[in-house]
């Protein structure tokens, strides 16, 4: 449904934004560890590297849940995205049932004086019997062909 799309976009966007700040966090950190700050006495070294190895798994953690979100997202369109096949081959299969009908429907529809079939006494039945005809022909082949 549109509900959970939206739904997964937004978490899609708090993921992405939560890494970016972990990985940022982690940078910070890394510097830390190495001791390039002066302020850093080298017995919390130590500590920092602990919360470094933290956020190390906290980031992989991220990652999984933003590689599993859009994987649900691929999903869902993907699903979306059949749904739309079934119906658009429904609507095509309806159209090419309808459209030699239509064709035969207007042929015999034109105002010409020198049609014979029109002053034929079983030209009305027969049109429609080559319609019915048209149309089940169509449908057999696409049940034998298995596109019903």
């Amino acid at each position: 449904s549109q509900q959970l799309l939206t739904e997964l976009i937004h978490l899609k966007r708090r993921v992405i934004a939560l890494r970016k700040t972990l990985i940022l966090t982690r940078e910070v950190l890394a510097r830390l560890t190495r001791g390039e700050f002066a302020l850093v006495e080298p017995r919390e070294i130590a500590y920092y590297r602990n919360v470094f190895d933290h956020l190390v798994r906290y980031t992989e953690l991220i990652e999984g849940a933003r590689e599993m979100v859009s994987d649900l997202m691929q999903t869902h369109l993907a699903a979306a995205s059949n749904k739309l096949n079934g119906i658009m081959k429904g609507l095509a299969l309806v159209s090419t049932v309808i459209l030699p009908m239509s064709l035969i429907a207007s042929i015999y529809g034109m105002n010409f004086k020198k049609m014979p079939e029109l002053d034929w006494e079983y030209g009305y039945p027969f049109a429609l019997g080559l319609m019915v005809l048209v149309a089940v022909v169509c449908v057999t082949v696409f049940y034998r062909k298995r596109w019903f």
